[in-house]
């Protein structure tokens, strides 16, 4: 429609006909002289519609090069925010069980780690770990939203874990053109552990005493993406399985991150758990505290959103709950105003 504002229209008495020429910014666009006729009237005359060329149609390669290009712009102000700050990213849930959701996540942390941010990697294993009990034929426990450890768990969890689901993480980065660095708590004492109060209950769980960041921050001010393992061992050398979105706080806390961000299998944090609609956009830490006395954040929740409440009292700027259910969204949550998930300030 805006270009025939464009072409003018004149007609010929002698010979009953319209023609039609371009004389516009579109006749740039004009490539091929073309007449088009149709009847005019019930005699034998006819419209003739002329023109010096052509338009061309742009093509679906042409959108999709400008979409692109639209896009990069679009991000510049979020990249030039965070370049050169430390992000956290727990990493668990679906998008470690889903290979195209796995795939997302690597290559997010690849692009981000690409435009000059400073991506951690901290992550679970709970559906992984399930499975190897399944086949060993032990029934997996929770309590409160933590796993129940014994010796025999202990030791798969650290097998799991550190053996195979850190390594195939950092070869997945590796090969998506980053370099990542797998680490366990127990690495250059990354982390010392302690058991929980409750431990008689829980087994060996345990919780982070101290962060030591030394082993980190060359790997971090190198370009490098640490992959830690939420694995640690006490004084005595014991190990602990710790809960990820834990040791992602202080982890962030330890780094001084700007930004916190705990993949899960939830929208975020819902006023009402009962209502997707009721997801929460951004609370600060009073309100994350009320919602937890009203009984409104339960079980797996109630970790994640302590952890965040942690970090920040520790320096981290903000701490954010997102769906890792959903392809992309740590770029989703970074690179735009709105985010996907639910972001929590100090």
């Amino acid at each position: 429609m805006k270009m025939a504002k464009a072409l003018n229209l004149s007609a010929s008495p002698s010979t009953s006909t319209l023609s039609l020429s371009s004389s516009s910014k579109y006749s740039n666009l004009l490539k091929t002289p073309t007449t088009l006729s149709f009847p005019f009237s019930h005699h034998s005359h006819s419209l003739t519609i002329k023109s010096s060329a052509a338009a061309t149609i742009p093509t679906p390669t042409t959108s999709a090069n400008q979409f692109r290009v639209d896009v990069l712009s679009e991000s510049l102000p979020y990249i030039q925010k965070f370049r050169g700050k430390t992000i956290v990213v727990k990493y668990g849930g679906a998008a470690m069980k889903q290979p195209e959701l796995k795939a997302s996540v690597v290559s997010d942390l690849v692009l981000l780690s690409c435009v000059g941010l400073r991506p951690v990697l901290v992550h679970g294993g709970g559906p992984e770990i399930n499975h190897w009990l399944k086949l060993l034929n032990i029934e997996p426990l929770f309590h409160e939203g933590l796993r129940v450890t014994d010796a025999k768990t202990m030791e798969i969890v650290s097998m799991v874990l550190v053996g195979k689901v850190n390594k195939d993480l950092v070869s997945l980065i590796n090969k998506a053109g980053a370099t990542a660095v797998g680490l366990s708590g127990m690495d250059g004492r990354l982390l010392m552990a302690k058991p929980t109060p409750n431990s008689a209950q829980l087994g060996f769980v345990g919780e982070v005493a101290r962060v030591d960041p030394t082993i980190l921050q060359p790997l971090v001010n190198n370009g490098h993406i640490p992959v830690i393992a939420s694995v640690a061992a006490d004084e005595l050398g014991q190990s602990y399985n710790i809960n990820a979105d834990t040791v992602a706080g202080e982890v962030a806390a330890a780094l001084g991150a700007e930004k916190l961000i705990l993949l899960t299998d939830v929208a975020g944090i819902l006023e009402n758990k009962d209502d997707p609609g009721s997801l929460l956009k951004e609370i600060d830490i009073k309100g994350v505290k009320k919602l937890i006395d009203e009984k409104k954040v339960a079980g797996g929740m109630i970790p994640k959103v302590n952890c965040c409440v942690a970090s920040l009292s520790q320096g981290v700027r903000t701490a954010s709950i997102i769906d890792g259910r959903v392809q992309h969204s740590l770029l989703h949550e970074i690179m735009s105003e709105e985010g996907i998930g639910t972001m929590i300030t100090g």
